[in-house]
């Protein structure tokens, strides 16, 4: 971690890609299937490009066992619905057996009984489940084709399970997507979170794809947008894009078929640095197509096409501990 700090703040001084040292966090990617038709989701909108498919076992045990003793903290998310994955927790539990920090994110869809108990006994550190309403009317506006009372009761599973079984993980979040249709419900989500016990609520600010001449989800209440609304009525992104991106230091993505891109604005594999089905990763981290990435944002973000929509500086999670 120190060399990655100092290797970044580097190359901040000397305006050139420096890098030393192993990413200390990864987004594994289980699936690229979902369940919902959220709008601002490729995987909801079914519009992937690149191949869609899940992540082999033997695949991901492979890799995890290349770049453990540098790894500290593991998303198990990218696109899709990871619960969808039939072998996600056994991936989990085996990540926690190489004492490596363990998140996921849900829609919250398949938390029954047998499954909730599964996530605790899995030793998942941190579970967000995003509901992005209180009522089925509100929820459903984004959530689509999601049924609340599903989650609400998943949540239930969970939250049970957690004490009966008197774990101490995961650590069980509330994501709230803020936009306009749900911004009236915050204060009875943090309500209703606090009855089922859960541990915390994030309020987040929602990315859009099409926000210049404004959007019907971009809220009214500006300190939840990622958006500010100009003079002449257009619509901009808050970040004003610095010519560097921690995330290019200290950590990557990996798809369901190995393929290496750079961040998580990446949805669509366009920016791809390597593929593990055919290098190690210490050979991608280090190879030249890294290094003109890397180079890239150093010369000018705004001319990298996921880097114009970024989130980095503007996103912001008020998290309210319950």
């Amino acid at each position: 971690m120190f060399l990655i700090y100092v290797s970044f703040y580097l190359t901040k001084i000397f305006k050139k890609p420096i890098q030393l040292g192993m990413p200390f966090s990864i987004s594994f990617e289980p699936t690229t299937s979902c369940n919902l038709r959220c709008p601002e989701c490729p995987s909801g909108l079914r519009s992937f490009t690149r191949d869609t498919g899940m992540l082999k076992e033997d695949f991901f045990k492979k890799t995890i066992n290349e770049i453990a003793d540098d790894l500290i903290y593991l998303t198990f998310y990218f696109q899709g619905e990871p619960y969808l994955h039939k072998n996600f927790l056994e991936m989990v539990q085996y990540a926690r057996s190489k004492k490596i920090y363990t998140a996921t994110s849900t829609n919250g869809h398949y938390l029954n009984d047998a499954t909730s108990k599964k996530t605790i006994e899995s030793g998942l550190d941190r579970l967000i489940i995003s509901i992005d309403g209180t009522t089925q009317e509100t929820y459903q506006q984004y959530r689509v084709g999601g049924q609340l009372d599903k989650v609400i009761e998943g949540a239930k599973n969970i939250v049970k399970w957690k004490r009966e079984l008197k774990a101490k993980t995961p650590y069980i979040i509330f994501q709230f997507l803020v936009v306009k249709p749900n911004e009236h419900q915050i204060d009875e989500l943090k309500t209703l979170a606090k009855e089922i016990g859960v541990d915390e609520v994030i309020l987040k600010t929602a990315q859009v794809y099409e926000y210049e001449h404004g959007n019907e989800l971009i809220p009214t209440i500006e300190k939840y947008s990622r958006y500010k609304k100009n003079n002449d009525g257009t619509y901009s992104i808050k970040n004003s894009l610095e010519n560097n991106c921690w995330k290019l230091w200290h950590s990557c993505v990996i798809t369901w078929d190995g393929k290496i891109v750079p961040c998580c604005f990446d949805k669509d594999a366009q920016h791809q640095l390597g593929d593990l089905q055919t290098q190690t990763f210490s050979q991608i981290w280090n190879n030249d197509l890294y290094k003109d990435f890397r180079m890239k944002l150093v010369r000018g973000r705004k001319e990298i096409d996921i880097c114009t929509n970024c989130s980095e500086g503007c996103e912001v999670n008020f998290a309210y501990e319950l």
